[in-house]
């Protein structure tokens, strides 16, 4: 089937993409949606600007929407953006890099079922530690680019996901319900590497910023 990507550039969509191609389906597109809302229901948010060199490692098209990032508005931006990548590629669904969220999975599987294309969630319900094993082993290069919940503090931005990654924040989890996927908001991430890429992306300027008590944001920027 050939399939578009809401495409954050984070690992969930990433890895998404990764196991829909491992299927046999074809990646046609990526597609990734600027909020203005760094609180967005919908979108992840930090570096979502560094898509388009991902994109262009990944060697597919990139298409790029703009939203306010206001509640369920920002859903028809969203429909507009789908509605253009099937005209222009074709596209017999979506891949979606959902994990628990019935917030985001339920409305962007209405989105779907609305423009007669297929909702693909490869990452649906599963086991989140086993996930985060199935980064490192197939070598997924991952960075935290943002972490939003207590206990966390700014020496856990632009941490690489690796075993020692893992040991922590199953721990936090245990102690403090920090979900281990990120799901709950978190934290955010950026893929640097992977099998879907002809390169590693190499970083050239880091910057963090506080937004809170256990806020802290990451700017990077890669070539």
């Amino acid at each position: 089937m050939k399939l578009g990507v809401l495409f954050s550039g984070g690992k969930d969509s990433v890895y998404a993409t990764y196991l829909a191609k491992c299927v046999g389906h074809e990646i046609i597109c990526l597609i990734s949606v600027h909020s203005k809302n760094k609180e967005s229901y919908m979108f992840h948010t930090p570096s979502i600007d560094k898509t388009k060199i991902q994109a262009e490692v990944m060697g597919l098209p990139l298409i790029i929407g703009k939203t306010e990032g206001k509640k369920e508005d920002e859903l028809e931006d969203l429909k507009n953006l789908i509605q253009k990548a099937k005209k222009k590629y074709k596209i017999q669904g979506i891949i979606t890099g959902a994990i628990k969220s019935v917030y985001q999975a339920s409305r962007i599987q209405k989105i779907c079922d609305e423009l007669k294309i297929e909702c693909v969630n490869p990452l649906w319900q599963k086991d989140e530690k086993e996930y985060l094993k199935e980064l490192v082993d197939n070598k997924f290069e991952i960075i935290l680019t943002g972490v939003f919940a207590y206990p966390f503090s700014e020496s856990w931005v632009f941490r690489k996901i690796d075993k020692n990654f893992i040991t922590d924040i199953m721990a936090l989890n245990e102690k403090y319900k920090i979900h281990p996927a990120g799901e709950g908001g978190e934290f955010e991430t950026f893929v640097t590497n992977c099998p879907l890429f002809s390169r590693p992306l190499n970083f050239v300027g880091k910057k963090i910023t506080c937004e809170g008590a256990n806020s802290f944001r990451g700017e990077i920027e890669v070539k």
